[in-house]
């Protein structure tokens, strides 16, 4: 996140925060029964485990009671409010009913954030059937500290349990007894700006809790006298032949008892065993290693190797491994890991090259955000994660807001690479920012920093989806900050590069970062991304858009009122609370007016957003257009690129390429009509037309034509080149170059690109709408965030285009819970013009929205007489028992609804 967009936000979000004091609505009403108990059942064998299944919390202004009665098993806890195992606070008075949809409107103004500055209890049970075995508590995920009390007893202050990444494990084995156990979290108030926590930038409008709670599952362990900790396996592939990897198998053995004690270490991955006993004296760790001298079996032949999507297959493997007492299982661990090998030098430039397996890639990604309440949803997760795919993407961008584990279990499935870091803005980077937000370091902070690291790199480092750690964003740490952060990455045996931050930074041991953060973060057109300066398509950019991303009219009215609505189109100026907290990016003024300015001045509503959604699929597209054709230029090559943002937190009107209820619009398909696997593109700077092709082989015998129309259909200009060829692996080849004046050419214009293959099938359409007037930018005056625009293309002309009539037919067919919908489109007008940006929603009985979806294509433009068949898969439960039909519209076709049962 750019530093500099910061210094507005600061002073909001102190406002913010000072805008009521009153007691929250719906508050705890003493004669409210208790919520339904909370009891967690752990399973007695040595090595179970349990989450914890949910708590009662109540803030500590509305409980008299002391700390040892509040966490006893017993105590009541009438009026307390139910909350799920992984919950703030505000998550769960939401839940509960407590307030009304904090997405809708300004109703999230309502909340009085008075109400989460002081503590709240969280207070669960759980029950053993004997004592026979020790119990642990095993926990991270606490914002933004907490005491910890179990059955009446204190057993950890807020000093030792602090920070949200901190990991603990509690040995309680002298407190618990036979049947129900309590434990109790005192969690104290966040603020991102004091504590190595969670804090939300310039992303959307903070929640009034500062996400206060508990955002990971609590886990209670038993096991017996040795304790297994720290499990993992080191891979070393054999690069670039790929024909054998070495595995190591590293644990620590820990003896809980007072007495010395021998254990029988053993595990497997696959067919490979190995076992190896383990003096231990009273109390003492040590750690346990296998490799393949001591065991052969640990040196693969032909293994199989895990690749991102795209670009093989994603194997994992598992681990297994028991310690053993005098025969009987004392503990066990598991892990699953992938084979892989990453690199990431600078290369002559300076920017920083990803290489997977020995393979060079494009990293192109998105900036990931969860939920603004942290409500973690494993579907809506795995949901977004497909969309990813669905649009080409290879990468998603964790700017702190590290997800719990199963996130990274589904990017290791599905193929996608993450690039987890810390984030900027707040406390993480205060003592390195200079006077933007965050407070500087105390003494206290550095081992809660190290703490952090230790726990995020042990966790994450097993899962080959994960490719770098950024240990910083807007700045670099500091030498001692960095030597830290890199003696706890060591330790853990990380073997994944290591960044020094998002930007152009460095730190004393890493060096440069081999990234910049050059924006821009607001509106620009399309022609700025082919720039080999500022955020354009060169080096490796680690966030950046066009800013704005305005949804889908059905999208808008489930958020905004009609007034808000109403000011949505008609006044740039306007304070949109959906927008940011930042005064930077308060306002739509630079996005409307190069809406008006390049397209005319919307009418209505509904052409405001039908312009919104031709401008956005424009942009995106000319972005990662721009990035795939350079990237294998001998000079100053594009390297990555991360659109801020992937999606959003909340229902938000900038950056995301999909909005919270998964709809999608022009940011969407201009995405994935981009990233499409065999594409044919147009290049803004010079007229060229190439062809990208992002899979791993390569293709020939390709024909590409270019066509010109003026609005009209009338066609002015038309070329074919054939015996086209292009390497795999996201090289690019020139088919043609376009002229640069067309006699007759309108000053708006239409050109259509196709790419057929050897048998003629068309692989790949691409249709832009250009102007003989260029965009004109304003780079002397390049902001932190934006680069001014001069003079507007002028689109105006598609205004002119003819209203043409599109037919469609539609059929599903059901199986296993999955639905598929073909959509056949044929364009029925009798004159020349085309249907432009033609849409197709499907949607159920009442017109809404059928979420989420995965189109073969949408938003296509076709020709009188032309045709195609889209499908659309989804899951048959989100039909709500309706029958499916398809919404019909575009550019310049009317609105059409047809049964596609």
């Amino acid at each position: 996140m750019n530093r500099q967009r910061l210094a507005t936000a600061t002073a909001i979000l102190g406002l913010l925060g000072s805008l009521t004091t009153s007691a929250w609505a719906g508050g705890p009403d003493p004669g409210r029964p208790a919520p339904p108990a909370q009891v967690t059942r752990v399973p007695a064998a040595p090595g179970s485990t349990a989450a914890l299944s949910g708590y009662a919390i109540q803030s500590t202004a509305e409980v008299t009671d002391s700390a040892a009665a509040v966490s006893s098993p017993g105590y009541p806890a009438a009026g307390w409010h139910p909350a799920g195992p992984r919950s703030t606070v505000l998550a769960a008075l939401l839940a509960d009913g407590v307030y009304a949809d904090p997405f809708y409107s300004t109703d999230q103004r309502k909340i009085p954030k008075a109400d989460f500055q002081v503590p709240w209890w969280y207070r669960s049970d759980f029950t053993v059937a004997d004592t026979s075995e020790r119990t642990y508590l095993d926990f991270s995920g606490v914002i933004s500290a907490a005491d910890v009390y179990v059955d009446g007893k204190q057993v950890a202050t807020t000093k030792d349990v602090t920070g949200a990444y901190t990991h603990h494990e509690l040995d309680v084995t002298s407190l618990v007894r036979p049947g129900k156990n309590t434990v109790a979290f005192r969690i104290q108030p966040n603020d991102p700006a004091k504590n190595l926590t969670m804090g939300w930038i310039d992303w959307l409008q903070p929640p009034p809790d500062e996400n206060m709670g508990i955002v990971r599952d609590v886990v209670v362990r038993r096991g017996g006298p040795v304790a297994l900790r720290d499990a993992h396996v080191v891979t070393e592939l054999d690069v670039p032949s790929l024909a054998s990897a070495d595995l190591t198998v590293k644990a620590r053995a820990r003896n809980d008892s007072d007495a010395p004690v021998t254990a029988t270490v053993s595990g497997s991955i696959g067919s490979t065993t190995f076992t190896r006993p383990v003096s231990l004296a009273a109390h003492e760790t040590r750690t346990v290693t296998f490799t393949p001298t001591d065991v052969p079996g640990l040196h693969l032949t032909s293994p199989k190797v895990w690749w991102p999507a795209g670009m093989g297959g994603q194997a994992l493997y598992e681990l297994n491994l028991t310690a053993s007492v005098s025969g009987t299982p004392s503990d066990t661990a598991h892990e699953t890991f992938g084979i892989r090998d990453v690199q990431a030098p600078l290369n002559s430039d300076g920017a920083r090259q990803y290489r997977v397996n020995g393979r060079k890639l494009l990293i192109k990604g998105g900036g990931w955000s969860p939920d603004e309440f942290l409500r973690w949803d494993r579907t809506y997760v795995e949901d977004r994660l497909k969309y990813a795919l669905d649009l080409g993407l290879n990468t998603i961008r964790l700017e702190g807001h590290l997800e719990p584990d199963e996130f990274f279990d589904l990017a290791d499935r599905y193929g996608i690479l993450t690039l987890p870091g810390w984030e900027c803005c707040d406390k993480w980077e205060g003592q390195v920012n200079g006077g933007e937000p965050g407070d500087k370091w105390t003494a206290a902070d550095y081992p809660v920093a190290k703490a952090s690291m230790a726990a995020e790199a042990a966790r994450l480092r097993d899962h080959p989806s994960v490719v770098s750690f950024l240990i910083g964003s807007d700045f670099a740490p500091d030498a001692t900050i960095e030597k830290n952060y890199l003696d706890a990455l060591k330790a853990a045996d990380w073997n994944a590069p290591v960044v020094a931050a998002a930007s152009d930074n460095s730190s004393p041991q890493l060096g440069s970062s081999g990234m910049k953060m050059t924006g821009p973060y607001d509106w620009i057109p399309p022609n700025y991304w082919y720039a080999k300066r500022e955020g354009g398509a060169t080096g490796f950019n680690s966030e950046t858009s066009a800013g704005p991303d305005i949804p889908t009219l059905d999208t808008l009215r489930r958020m905004m009122t009609p007034a808000e609505l109403d000011t949505l189109w008609k006044d740039p100026g306007a304070k949109q609370y959906h927008r940011s907290p930042s005064s930077t990016f308060g306002t739509l003024k630079l996005y409307d007016d190069a809406l008006t300015g390049r397209y005319g001045p919307p009418t209505g509503l509904t052409d405001y957003v039908r312009k919104a959604q031709l401008a956005q699929y424009e942009n995106v597209r000319a972005q990662f257009e721009a990035y795939e054709r350079n990237a294998t230029d001998a000079s100053k090559p594009s390297t990555g690129v991360v659109y801020w943002m992937f999606n959003s937190g909340w229902t938000s009107l900038h950056w995301q390429l999909m909005d919270r209820y998964l709809d999608q619009g022009g940011a969407y398909f201009g995405a994935k009509k981009a990233n499409e696997p065999l594409h044919v593109q147009y290049s803004y700077d010079d007229r060229s037309v190439v062809v990208v092709d992002n899979r791993p082989t390569a293709a020939s015998g390709l024909t590409v034509r270019a066509t010109l129309y003026n609005p009209d259909g009338t066609q002015k200009f038309d070329r074919t080149s054939t015996g086209v060829k292009v390497n795999g692996d996201g090289a690019h080849a020139t088919a043609l170059t376009l002229p640069s004046s067309v006699s007759g050419l309108a000053t708006t214009y239409l050109l259509r690109l196709t790419l057929t293959d050897g048998s003629g099938k068309e692989v790949s359409r691409n249709v832009y709408w250009l102007s003989t007037k260029p965009d004109t930018l304003d780079w002397a005056h390049t902001d932190w965030y934006y680069t001014p625009t001069t003079s507007y293309a002028d689109l105006k002309g598609l205004a002119s285009m003819a209203q043409v009539s599109v037919s469609a037919t539609a059929s599903t067919a059901s199986s296993g819970g999955t639905s598929t919908t073909t959509v056949t489109l044929r364009n029925t007008g009798s004159g020349r013009t085309p249907s432009l940006l033609t849409d197709v929603h499907l949607v159920d009985a009442k017109g809404r929205p059928v979420l989420p979806v995965r189109w073969s294509d949408n938003e296509v433009s076709l020709w009188p007489g032309e045709s195609v068949t889209l499908t659309a898969a989804y899951r048959t439960a989100d039909l709500r028992g309706a029958a499916p039909n398809v919404r019909v519209s575009g550019w310049n076709t009317p609105e059409l609804t047809v049964p596609a049962a």
